[in-house]
């Protein structure tokens, strides 16, 4: 069980597992949805970004890229840029492949893309490299404070 897990439990949120075998060394998220069997545009990766001392998480699709520019205006930073991998596993406490957007060491604003909600259920790290889960972004938003918005691309 895993912290991600554990939350969504605590917070009665409903979800699925989804594990799978991890071989990949990069792009994790192209990695579980052709491992799972599932569309590129259903299964998330989260991603880390900063401006100054304030990180926030961006979460899109695994077939596409964020925009630091769109997820700068939907946290209301002036601007923002990628933390670096070994950073992002200090703030978070996981190895990157495996960082879960559901519980951190600290939390962090939290950005789901808009695509998202072109599906009942969207697939997001479990807290470990090879375990995503299933969750309703609805839920997301409204258990978690996830702010949706247009930050993919």
């Amino acid at each position: 069980m895993t912290p991600a897990i554990k939350l969504l439990e605590k917070l009665k949120i409903p979800f699925t597992l989804h594990p799978y075998e991890c071989e990949a060394h990069d792009d994790f998220g192209k990695h579980a949805a052709s491992q799972l069997g599932l569309p590129e545009a259903q299964v998330f990766k989260t991603l880390i970004a900063h401006h100054d001392k304030q990180a926030v998480v961006a979460i899109v699709p695994s077939s596409g890229m964020c925009s630091l520019k769109q997820l700068a205006k939907a946290t209301g930073l002036k601007k923002v840029e990628m933390l670096a991998p070994a950073e992002a596993e200090k703030l978070t406490g996981y190895k990157v492949g495996g960082i879960s957007p559901l519980t951190q060491k600290k939390r962090l604003p939290t950005v789901l893309d808009a695509s998202a909600l072109q599906f009942d259920r969207v697939l997001v790290s479990g807290g470990k490299r090879g375990l995503s889960v299933g969750v309703s972004p609805r839920d997301m938003q409204e258990k978690m404070g996830w702010l949706i918005a247009p930050i993919g691309e």
